[in-house]
């Protein structure tokens, strides 16, 4: 019903920037929050940034001030810029969205298929 295609990612060196993307396509009534998430080796998935179909935005520490979350309603998708990365930042990094699809009555979290970003040197 919904599908989530995620582009972006790499190789970079420390220091450099990469974009991600996401774009969500189905039977999609609304989307309340869009998000990222990553997941690096030997760790838990943990929250990256995330913003509401309001447009406010929260953001793990360790990105504050080096990523901006953003999103185009009319498009359905979710970008995450990512400045200044350093090697702590690798990790597989996946989009997620809160979604009411046609037909439904609930709401129902849906994944991204991952996408590798690598900092080194």
């Amino acid at each position: 019903q919904v599908q989530l295609a995620q582009s972006g990612g790499g190789l970079v060196q420390p220091g450099e920037s990469l974009r991600l993307s996401c774009a969500a396509s189905g039977r999609i009534l609304s989307i309340s929050t869009m998000g990222w998430y990553r997941q690096a080796p030997g760790k838990e998935r943990e929250l990256v940034a995330e913003t509401t179909s309001g447009g406010s935005t929260n953001y793990a520490e360790s990105v504050k001030g080096r990523f901006t979350i953003s999103r185009d309603n009319a498009k359905n998708m979710v970008y995450l810029q990512m400045n200044s990365l350093t090697p702590e930042d690798t990790a597989v990094y996946y989009c997620n969205c809160n979604v009411l699809p046609y037909g439904f009555t609930r709401r129902y979290v849906y994944w991204g298929q991952g996408t590798q970003v690598t900092v080194s040197s």
